[in-house]
């Protein structure tokens, strides 16, 4: 749980002894601060990504804060109990969480959405949602027929404020950083990846933070018999391998090696990784369909 955790527990743990040219509190080995810790609610030190943005999630989930001269964007949040450990990260970086003006959301489960009712309250925020999300957010419950609602419906999210829903291909803007939204419904109905671009000492990149591509499930769920969720599967792995996507991001950072990637242990952009993403995504959603079609 997070309800104690402040910028000297932090410290204590080791994660302001480094420090990265831009921000003091920035780490520059978020692996060496994690090591084997990658549970969604182990707390991790902020780190740089490129340009204005920035990790402040956990070793688990990818939580990231995008800096503007308006204020700040703030993408996911981790569960619930993750959120005050997200904002003595920001802290950490030197901003005030009260600089938060906008609040965004991959896709409405509990690990990555738990958090943002806390955080919302905290700062003030608005909230800015894709197409689908809105009545889950909403009301903090699952849909019905998620594939993963036989777990979901016993972890419910602290019901959020809903502001704004974005359809795809919906743009928000705050001082001058414009990010996109895409409906990408392979993991959720309501599953949104986002992009926006981001410069670096005169070089700009585009940053996809895509969304979870795995196709999973809970209880008697068999994608089998839902071949409407089927057909979205797919359209959601197929948007994704068209986004504008130099630099990969994904909720869970172990789904694109993202922490030693901003440790320099691994090479940060790579313009086809969007699309080496997606076909891992594909892959494993026909194999599933082929493991279930086999046990009828």
């Amino acid at each position: 749980m997070f309800a104690k955790i402040t910028l000297a527990a932090l410290a204590a743990l080791g994660f302001a002894s480094t420090a990265s040219a831009e921000r003091v509190g920035a780490s520059k080995d978020i692996v060496a601060a994690c090591g084997t810790r990658d549970g969604w609610s182990e707390p991790a030190p902020p780190a740089h990504v490129y340009g204005n943005t920035w990790y402040v999630g956990t070793c688990g989930i990818t939580v990231l804060l995008i800096e503007t001269s308006a204020g700040l964007m703030l993408i996911d949040a981790g569960p619930e109990d993750a959120a005050e450990h997200v904002l003595a990260s920001v802290r950490m970086l030197g901003f005030d969480p009260r600089q938060i003006k906008w609040l965004m959301v991959t896709h409405e489960h509990f690990d990555h959405a738990g958090g943002i009712a806390a955080i919302q309250k905290a700062t003030g925020a608005r909230l800015a949602v894709g197409p689908f999300a809105r009545e889950a957010l909403r009301t903090g419950r699952s849909y019905p027929d998620d594939p993963q609602h036989d777990e979901l419906k016993d972890r419910p999210m602290p019901p959020a404020r809903v502001d704004r829903v974005l359809r795809d291909g919906g743009k928000l803007t705050l001082g001058g950083v414009t990010v996109t939204a895409h409906a990408t419904p392979t993991h959720s109905r309501g599953s949104t990846s986002w992009t926006w671009q981001s410069c670096q000492d005169g070089k700009c990149l585009d940053i996809a933070f895509a969304d979870s591509i795995s196709t999973i499930s809970s209880g008697p769920y068999r994608f089998i018999d839902h071949p409407q969720r089927v057909d979205e599967a797919r359209s959601g792995i197929k948007a994704i391998a068209a986004l504008p996507c130099d630099v990969l991001l994904t909720p869970h950072p172990q789904g694109s090696n993202l922490l030693p990637r901003l440790s320099g242990r691994a090479a940060l952009v790579d313009s086809k990784a969007c699309q080496a993403y997606a076909a891992g995504g594909q892959q494993r959603l026909a194999e599933r369909l082929e493991k279930e079609t086999a046990a009828k």
